[in-house]
């Protein structure tokens, strides 16, 4: 295993110098999951929440997060986002899984320094966001499942998620 870039020599945190580093395009995929009642899902699918389009306002959560990620992450680079797209799946009970929604992610840029950061931050906000919004009638709802399944560009080249559990 290569050593953690965000320590140096003396094991102190650093943010990582990419002034050298070639800007290239970059893309980042990721994806996670809200578990819920049958009924929540039903709410989300007609539109009849109390507090409005719940997908709607997910959606712009998830891509004002992906803006603010070097905000909230303490050593992740500022990055002038080039795209980024939030999106979602509704699937009722199946296979083992309860009613849930999957949400996914893809940022891009053209820079130094990869965006999978960016994309698991605005997947994770925009399923919180659907919490926050479903709460009043489903206090158990569960996010899980948030990971990078794809990201291209860069020295390190791509990496495609293997079959891991799938979200």
């Amino acid at each position: 295993m290569s050593s953690l870039t965000h320590f140096d020599r003396e094991g102190q945190a650093h943010m990582v110098d990419v002034a050298g580093k070639a800007a290239t395009h970059r893309v980042a995929i990721a994806t996670g999951r809200i578990e819920m009642l049958a009924s929540t899902l039903a709410l989300i699918e007609s539109g009849s929440a109390k507090k409005g389009d719940v997908l709607g306002v997910a959606r712009i959560a998830g891509i004002q997060a992906a803006k603010k990620t070097s905000d909230l992450i303490p050593l992740c680079h500022p990055l002038a986002l080039t795209r980024v797209a939030v999106g979602f799946t509704t699937h009722a009970a199946e296979a083992g899984l309860p009613p849930h929604v999957v949400c996914s992610a893809t940022v891009e840029t053209v820079g130094p320094t990869g965006v999978e950061m960016e994309a698991l931050t605005a997947v994770q906000v925009a399923l919180l966001t659907i919490y926050d919004m479903c709460k009043a009638v489903d206090r158990g709802m569960t996010i899980s499942g948030v990971r990078v399944l794809e990201k291209h560009g860069g020295k390190s080249g791509s990496f495609t998620a293997g079959s891991i559990s799938p979200p």
